[in-house]
Protein backbone atom coordinates (compact mmCIF):
# COMPACT_ATOMS: atom_id res chain seq x y z
CA UNK A 1 0.00 0.00 0.00
CA UNK A 2 1.21 3.39 -0.53
CA UNK A 3 1.20 5.77 1.23
CA UNK A 4 1.33 9.99 0.96
CA UNK A 5 1.43 13.02 2.82
CA UNK A 6 -0.47 16.13 1.05
CA UNK A 7 -0.83 18.53 3.46
CA UNK A 8 0.37 18.58 7.04
CA UNK A 9 -1.73 16.38 8.71
CA UNK A 10 -3.52 14.64 5.95
CA UNK A 11 -2.54 11.44 4.70
CA UNK A 12 -3.58 9.57 1.19
CA UNK A 13 -3.37 5.79 1.46
CA UNK A 14 -3.61 3.46 -2.41
CA UNK A 15 -4.09 -0.01 -2.50
CA UNK A 16 -1.76 -2.19 -4.18
CA UNK A 17 -4.58 -5.21 -4.48
CA UNK A 18 -7.26 -3.32 -5.97
CA UNK A 19 -7.18 -1.11 -8.41
CA UNK A 20 -5.58 1.84 -7.22
CA UNK A 21 -8.41 2.65 -5.00
CA UNK A 22 -7.81 5.34 -2.44
CA UNK A 23 -8.58 6.29 0.93
CA UNK A 24 -7.85 9.03 3.13
CA UNK A 25 -7.40 10.53 6.77
CA UNK A 26 -7.42 13.59 8.46
CA UNK A 27 -5.57 14.15 11.58
CA UNK A 28 -6.82 16.63 14.59
CA UNK A 29 -5.90 16.98 18.20
CA UNK A 30 -9.45 15.26 18.72
CA UNK A 31 -9.11 12.21 16.42
CA UNK A 32 -8.84 11.19 12.65
CA UNK A 33 -11.79 11.39 10.18
CA UNK A 34 -10.82 8.51 7.92
CA UNK A 35 -12.66 8.84 4.14
CA UNK A 36 -13.32 5.52 3.07
CA UNK A 37 -11.70 2.25 4.10
CA UNK A 38 -9.92 0.19 1.79
CA UNK A 39 -11.43 -3.09 0.20
CA UNK A 40 -9.61 -5.80 1.58
CA UNK A 41 -8.35 -6.40 5.58
CA UNK A 42 -5.01 -6.88 5.34
CA UNK A 43 -4.66 -3.24 3.42
CA UNK A 44 -7.33 -1.70 5.92
CA UNK A 45 -4.98 -2.96 9.13
CA UNK A 46 -2.07 -1.66 7.59
CA UNK A 47 -3.34 2.05 7.40
CA UNK A 48 -5.24 1.67 10.61
CA UNK A 49 -1.62 0.62 12.81
CA UNK A 50 -0.25 3.35 11.12
CA UNK A 51 -2.58 5.71 12.54
CA UNK A 52 -2.97 4.34 15.78
CA UNK A 53 0.63 5.26 15.84
CA UNK A 54 0.18 9.13 15.37
CA UNK A 55 -2.73 9.83 16.84
CA UNK A 56 -3.60 8.16 20.44
CA UNK A 57 -7.21 9.37 19.96
CA UNK A 58 -7.59 6.80 17.09
CA UNK A 59 -10.36 7.15 14.26
CA UNK A 60 -13.75 8.95 15.40
CA UNK A 61 -15.65 9.61 12.30
CA UNK A 62 -15.66 7.01 9.15
CA UNK A 63 -16.84 9.49 6.23
CA UNK A 64 -18.05 6.75 3.18
CA UNK A 65 -18.08 8.18 -0.30
CA UNK A 66 -21.05 5.62 -1.54
CA UNK A 67 -21.36 2.24 -0.79
CA UNK A 68 -19.06 0.12 -3.40
CA UNK A 69 -17.40 -2.42 -2.43
CA UNK A 70 -13.47 -0.99 -2.38
CA UNK A 71 -14.54 2.03 -0.56
CA UNK A 72 -16.20 1.08 1.82
CA UNK A 73 -15.59 -2.75 3.43
CA UNK A 74 -13.09 -1.63 5.83
CA UNK A 75 -14.89 0.22 8.13
CA UNK A 76 -15.90 -2.55 10.02
CA UNK A 77 -12.24 -2.50 11.27
CA UNK A 78 -13.38 0.69 13.52
CA UNK A 79 -16.04 -0.08 15.66
CA UNK A 80 -15.81 2.93 17.66
CA UNK A 81 -15.85 5.23 14.78
CA UNK A 82 -19.32 6.90 13.63
CA UNK A 83 -20.31 6.03 10.05
CA UNK A 84 -21.16 8.95 7.78
CA UNK A 85 -22.74 8.78 4.75
CA UNK A 86 -25.50 9.88 2.04
CA UNK A 87 -29.06 8.93 2.89
CA UNK A 88 -29.39 6.64 -0.23
CA UNK A 89 -26.19 4.18 0.93
CA UNK A 90 -28.26 2.43 3.52
CA UNK A 91 -30.81 1.41 0.75
CA UNK A 92 -27.62 0.51 -1.51
CA UNK A 93 -25.67 -1.26 0.62
CA UNK A 94 -29.06 -3.69 1.79
CA UNK A 95 -30.42 -4.35 -1.23
CA UNK A 96 -26.53 -4.05 -3.68
CA UNK A 97 -23.71 -4.29 -1.03
CA UNK A 98 -24.86 -7.16 1.11
CA UNK A 99 -25.69 -10.01 -1.42
CA UNK A 100 -22.93 -8.76 -3.55
CA UNK A 101 -20.38 -9.13 -0.27
CA UNK A 102 -22.31 -12.87 0.18
CA UNK A 103 -20.77 -13.70 -3.62
CA UNK A 104 -17.56 -11.98 -3.12
CA UNK A 105 -17.07 -14.40 0.15
CA UNK A 106 -16.68 -17.12 -1.92
CA UNK A 107 -14.65 -16.28 -4.52
CA UNK A 108 -11.92 -14.34 -2.15
CA UNK A 109 -11.17 -16.04 1.66
CA UNK A 110 -9.57 -12.94 2.68
CA UNK A 111 -13.08 -11.21 3.07
CA UNK A 112 -14.58 -13.52 5.11
CA UNK A 113 -14.59 -11.61 8.47
CA UNK A 114 -16.05 -8.37 6.67
CA UNK A 115 -19.04 -6.90 7.56
CA UNK A 116 -21.18 -3.91 6.15
CA UNK A 117 -20.89 -1.07 8.41
CA UNK A 118 -24.66 1.05 7.93
CA UNK A 119 -24.23 4.76 8.37
CA UNK A 120 -24.52 6.31 12.00
CA UNK A 121 -25.40 9.51 10.81
CA UNK A 122 -26.52 10.19 7.33
CA UNK A 123 -26.26 13.42 4.61
CA UNK A 124 -29.88 14.02 3.90
CA UNK A 125 -30.61 17.34 1.56
CA UNK A 126 -27.73 19.73 0.61
CA UNK A 127 -24.54 19.63 2.71
CA UNK A 128 -23.02 18.96 5.82
CA UNK A 129 -19.94 20.31 7.72
CA UNK A 130 -17.83 18.18 10.18
CA UNK A 131 -16.15 20.03 12.30
CA UNK A 132 -13.71 17.77 14.85
CA UNK A 133 -10.08 19.46 16.70
CA UNK A 134 -10.74 22.75 14.77
CA UNK A 135 -10.58 21.16 11.37
CA UNK A 136 -13.69 21.12 8.79
CA UNK A 137 -14.38 19.22 6.80
CA UNK A 138 -16.87 19.98 3.72
CA UNK A 139 -19.73 17.17 2.57
CA UNK A 140 -21.60 17.76 -0.76
CA UNK A 141 -23.20 15.29 -2.75
CA UNK A 142 -22.08 14.21 -6.09
CA UNK A 143 -24.63 12.04 -7.99
CA UNK A 144 -23.45 10.32 -11.06
CA UNK A 145 -21.26 7.84 -10.23
CA UNK A 146 -23.43 6.23 -8.23
CA UNK A 147 -26.78 7.84 -6.23
CA UNK A 148 -25.26 8.17 -2.65
CA UNK A 149 -21.94 9.69 -4.27
CA UNK A 150 -20.39 12.26 -1.88
CA UNK A 151 -16.96 14.60 -2.33
CA UNK A 152 -15.22 15.82 0.45
CA UNK A 153 -13.77 19.43 0.34
CA UNK A 154 -10.90 20.36 3.59
CA UNK A 155 -11.14 24.52 2.73
CA UNK A 156 -8.41 25.23 5.04
CA UNK A 157 -5.63 23.05 3.13
CA UNK A 158 -7.81 22.89 -0.15
CA UNK A 159 -7.60 19.50 -0.93
CA UNK A 160 -10.72 17.77 -2.64
CA UNK A 161 -11.71 13.91 -1.55
CA UNK A 162 -13.53 13.52 -5.20
CA UNK A 163 -13.84 9.93 -4.66
CA UNK A 164 -15.22 8.04 -8.01
CA UNK A 165 -16.67 11.14 -9.09
CA UNK A 166 -13.49 11.74 -10.31
CA UNK A 167 -11.39 8.64 -11.95
CA UNK A 168 -8.87 8.10 -14.51
CA UNK A 169 -11.48 7.34 -16.70
CA UNK A 170 -15.35 8.26 -15.74
CA UNK A 171 -17.56 5.72 -14.92
CA UNK A 172 -21.42 5.68 -15.22
CA UNK A 173 -22.59 1.95 -14.98
CA UNK A 174 -24.06 2.24 -11.77
CA UNK A 175 -25.40 5.78 -11.80
CA UNK A 176 -25.74 8.63 -14.52
CA UNK A 177 -24.03 10.67 -17.33
CA UNK A 178 -25.92 13.68 -16.75
CA UNK A 179 -25.69 14.18 -12.72
CA UNK A 180 -21.93 12.69 -13.03
CA UNK A 181 -21.94 15.83 -15.76
CA UNK A 182 -23.38 18.56 -12.92
CA UNK A 183 -21.12 16.90 -10.01
CA UNK A 184 -17.83 16.96 -12.20
CA UNK A 185 -18.75 21.05 -13.00
CA UNK A 186 -18.65 21.65 -9.50
CA UNK A 187 -15.12 21.10 -8.82
CA UNK A 188 -14.63 23.35 -10.99
CA UNK A 189 -15.70 25.71 -8.76
CA UNK A 190 -13.43 24.53 -5.72
CA UNK A 191 -10.08 26.11 -4.94
CA UNK A 192 -8.07 22.90 -5.43
CA UNK A 193 -4.36 22.29 -4.41
CA UNK A 194 -4.77 18.54 -4.21
CA UNK A 195 -7.36 16.31 -5.64
CA UNK A 196 -7.71 12.81 -4.53
CA UNK A 197 -9.07 10.91 -6.93
CA UNK A 198 -11.41 7.97 -6.24
CA UNK A 199 -8.97 5.01 -7.96
CA UNK A 200 -4.94 6.49 -8.98
CA UNK A 201 -2.80 9.53 -8.93
CA UNK A 202 -3.44 12.29 -6.68
CA UNK A 203 -4.36 15.34 -9.13
CA UNK A 204 -2.11 18.78 -8.33
CA UNK A 205 -3.34 22.67 -8.66
CA UNK A 206 -2.48 22.87 -11.85
CA UNK A 207 -4.01 19.96 -13.41
CA UNK A 208 -7.19 19.67 -12.30
CA UNK A 209 -8.89 22.29 -14.30
CA UNK A 210 -7.54 19.93 -17.64
CA UNK A 211 -8.44 16.63 -15.99
CA UNK A 212 -11.90 17.41 -15.32
CA UNK A 213 -12.38 19.24 -18.82
CA UNK A 214 -11.12 15.82 -20.08
CA UNK A 215 -13.65 13.97 -18.53
CA UNK A 216 -16.57 16.58 -19.78
CA UNK A 217 -15.03 15.95 -22.93
CA UNK A 218 -15.20 12.27 -22.64
CA UNK A 219 -18.51 11.80 -21.52
CA UNK A 220 -19.84 13.92 -24.41
CA UNK A 221 -17.58 11.41 -26.76
CA UNK A 222 -19.02 8.38 -25.31
CA UNK A 223 -22.53 9.82 -25.71
CA UNK A 224 -22.05 10.46 -29.07
CA UNK A 225 -20.98 7.34 -29.93
CA UNK A 226 -23.38 5.12 -27.96
CA UNK A 227 -26.12 7.53 -29.92
CA UNK A 228 -24.88 6.00 -33.33
CA UNK A 229 -24.50 3.13 -32.83
CA UNK A 230 -27.78 2.00 -30.91
CA UNK A 231 -29.20 4.42 -34.55
CA UNK A 232 -27.25 1.83 -36.25
CA UNK A 233 -28.32 -1.28 -33.70
CA UNK A 234 -24.95 -1.95 -33.95
CA UNK A 235 -23.71 -2.99 -30.43
CA UNK A 236 -20.60 -5.16 -31.65
CA UNK A 237 -19.21 -1.97 -32.42
CA UNK A 238 -18.38 -1.02 -29.13
CA UNK A 239 -17.06 -3.76 -27.88
CA UNK A 240 -13.80 -3.35 -29.62
CA UNK A 241 -14.23 0.74 -29.18
CA UNK A 242 -10.70 2.28 -27.92
CA UNK A 243 -10.42 4.17 -25.24
CA UNK A 244 -8.02 6.86 -27.02
CA UNK A 245 -10.65 7.87 -29.59
CA UNK A 246 -12.95 10.02 -26.80
CA UNK A 247 -9.48 11.70 -25.57
CA UNK A 248 -8.08 9.89 -22.78
CA UNK A 249 -5.19 7.24 -22.15
CA UNK A 250 -5.73 3.51 -21.99
CA UNK A 251 -2.51 3.37 -19.77
CA UNK A 252 -3.94 4.43 -15.64
CA UNK A 253 -4.88 1.61 -13.50
CA UNK A 254 -2.76 -0.47 -15.48
CA UNK A 255 -5.35 -0.94 -18.77
CA UNK A 256 -8.70 -1.33 -16.09
CA UNK A 257 -9.89 1.72 -17.79
CA UNK A 258 -10.38 0.44 -21.01
CA UNK A 259 -12.96 -2.26 -19.61
CA UNK A 260 -14.40 0.79 -17.65
CA UNK A 261 -15.15 2.51 -21.10
CA UNK A 262 -16.22 -0.35 -22.84
CA UNK A 263 -18.34 -0.67 -20.40
CA UNK A 264 -19.93 2.92 -20.15
CA UNK A 265 -20.56 2.25 -23.74
CA UNK A 266 -22.87 -0.62 -23.65
CA UNK A 267 -24.52 0.92 -20.15
CA UNK A 268 -25.54 3.90 -22.99
CA UNK A 269 -26.16 1.60 -25.61
CA UNK A 270 -28.90 -0.62 -23.66
CA UNK A 271 -30.55 2.26 -21.78
CA UNK A 272 -30.74 4.21 -25.42
CA UNK A 273 -32.33 1.18 -26.92
CA UNK A 274 -34.56 0.32 -24.22
CA UNK A 275 -35.51 3.96 -23.83
CA UNK A 276 -36.49 3.46 -27.77
CA UNK A 277 -38.88 0.19 -27.71
CA UNK A 278 -41.26 2.22 -24.88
Amino acid sequence: MLRERVANDIYVFTSDLYAQVTAGAIVTPEGIILIDSLPFPVETREMKDFLEQISSAGVRYILLTHYHADHAYGAYLFPQANVIAHRHYRQLATEVGIPALETARQEEPALEEVTIRMPDIVLDEGEMWLELGGKQVQMMPSPGHTPDSLMLYVPEDRVLFAADTVLPVPSIVDGDINTLRASLRKVLGLPIENLVQGHGEVVLRGEVQSVIQASLNYLDAIEEKAAKAARRRNREILLHNNIESCGLSRIPLNGLVQRIHVANLLYLYENLVASERT
